[in-house]
């Protein structure tokens, strides 16, 4: 399979702070030990880690006509990254998130949607979207300008054209969920999501029933995100795995979901068995948490095998 993916979705700043453990009264102040600004967003951390993996990224996205926005390219730049699809908004500011850190590693958010509410159907260019063998979207429930059918259609496109597809999911405030993703779902080959939002897209409780209810309305695979229980995979040729939380120190939890994304992607590009790639971004996920910020704890691909030999994973 040709080295190439290309991330469509959500670009965003992480303003973070650690550890955090209690909110200012209104009007005061408490302190925290340290602050720091990062590159955020579903679809621009799984294409940083991607990278990091071996793999030949571009993102398509929305960002703000402001010194974020100009950050946040930069950095995606620094990784080597096309951003030859992403698109400057001029209406709205570029999406930020407050990332509240607490000492064990868990984090609370305060989100704001800007540019990313402002990515249309429009911004797609398919002649783009052709060049790649698999396409990626991240951050659906955080688009509302493309949430819902446009999602539905690029997706169908996305299949139409021959890609592999892959899809993450963020937390939905508006609590729509099934409804804003079930038109897509038949052109979703491997549906990667959080085992919360998962719960609230299906209304199921056990990894087992989650994954049937998502493959009788069409995903051929799917990947639960399931933090201290591990992660489980499923897909329509019966095969399931479970893989364990791995023991180690968490310093960070932010962007392990976007890790383990990327981890199953590089798998996926590897030509890897259905199992390796479920492998790959159990491994992924617990690397990130070894360090602040949503994507420091991974440098390369060879650091993640070496990170596995050290927890028993083979490859």
């Amino acid at each position: 399979m040709e080295n190439k993916v290309l991330c469509l979705g959500i670009i965003v700043g992480d303003f973070l702070g650690k550890p955090v453990e209690e909110m200012p009264e209104r009007g005061k102040l408490v302190l925290t030990e340290r602050t720091e600004l990062h590159i955020g967003g579903c679809a621009s951390n799984t294409g940083v880690i991607l990278t990091r993996l071996g793999v030949q990224v571009s993102v398509i996205g929305k960002v703000g006509d402001d010194n974020l926005g100009r950050f946040l390219i930069g950095k995606l730049k620094e990784e080597n990254i096309d951003v030859t699809g992403v698109k400057v908004s001029r209406d709205k500011t570029t999406s930020g998130t407050l990332v509240f850190i607490h000492s064990d590693g868990e984090r609370s958010f305060i989100h704001s949607t800007g540019a990313n509410g402002d990515l249309h159907l429009e911004d797609i260019d398919f002649n783009f979207v052709r060049r790649f063998p698999l396409l990626h979207i991240a951050g659906a429930f955080l688009m509302p300008g493309f949430d819902g059918k446009p999602l539905a259609q690029t997706f169908k496109k996305a299949k139409e054209l021959g890609l592999i597809t892959t899809f993450d999911t963020a937390w939905d405030s508006r609590g729509r969920w099934l409804e804003l993703i079930e038109e897509s779902l038949p052109y979703v080959d491997y549906f990667l999501p959080s085992i919360e939002e998962a719960k609230m897209i299906t209304k199921k409780e056990r990894p087992e029933e989650i994954a049937d209810f998502l493959m009788d309305r069409g995903v051929k695979n799917v990947g639960l995100k399931m933090g201290g229980d591990g992660s489980f995979i499923c897909n329509s040729r019966k095969e399931s795995y479970r893989f364990k939380a791995l023991d180690i120190d968490v310093v960070d939890t932010t962007g392990c979901g976007d890790a383990y994304a990327a981890g199953f992607i590089a798998g996926i590009v590897r030509e890897f068995s259905f199992e390796k790639c479920g492998m790959l971004a159990n491994l992924a996920g617990a690397k990130i948490a070894t360090a602040i910020g949503t994507t420091a704890g991974i440098v390369s691909y060879g650091d993640i095998l070496d990170f596995g030999k050290k927890h028993g994973y083979g490859f």
